[in-house]
């Protein structure tokens, strides 16, 4: 795959830290990689983690004040050949498939499905969050829109339960990133 610029948004799940090994590794293969993070994500992963793996800045307040005049989330969803959001919640599944873009990563995931990029979702939560008909229904609501979804795989999870629910393997989510641009 040719170098391409990859939006990677980190949402609040145990699995953000599998998310700075996804960055890494897009950044050595040669990948501009420009992470945004939710809230929720600092809660589990620092933002200096990842711009020190992408040698990028890293992305978390739609109000932050920049050096130069940007709109942020216009100019991320702009640049961005795909947009890829692992882990994603069921909060930020819920809230892309119902059009509420109410902070920095969900703005960018609107604006970007707008301007016609290609969008990756990859799941990860308690498996039985991720059975849960409302979460299933949004999954297939976005399916239907054309978002592309690296499946969760089955697993002991950070609960301790057994189930499908953990964050694809990153060979798999890059895979689904290569499909999902040719």
């Amino acid at each position: 795959m040719k170098m391409k610029n990859i939006v990677l948004g980190v949402t609040g799940s145990i699995a953000a830290y599998k998310a700075a090994d996804l960055a890494n590794r897009l950044t050595k293969e040669g990948h501009t990689v420009n992470v945004v993070m939710t809230k929720n994500a600092r809660e589990f992963v620092a933002p200096l983690t990842f711009s020190t793996l992408t040698k990028r800045p890293v992305y978390t307040d739609s109000f932050a004040d920049t050096p130069d005049y940007d709109v942020e989330h216009i100019g991320l969803a702009k640049g961005a050949d795909i947009v890829v959001v692992a882990p994603a919640t069921a909060n930020v599944i819920g809230k892309i498939a119902g059009g509420i873009a109410d902070d920095l990563l969900t703005t960018v995931t609107m604006a970007a499905a707008g301007y016609g990029k290609p969008l990756l979702i990859c799941p990860a939560m308690n498996t039985a969050m991720y059975e849960n008909p409302i979460v299933k229904k949004n999954i297939e609501k976005l399916a239907a829109l054309g978002y592309g979804f690296a499946e969760p795989r089955e697993s002991v999870l950070a609960c301790g339960d057994l189930g499908k629910g953990a964050l694809a393997d990153t060979d798999d989510i890059i895979k689904a990133i290569e499909a999902k641009l040719t």
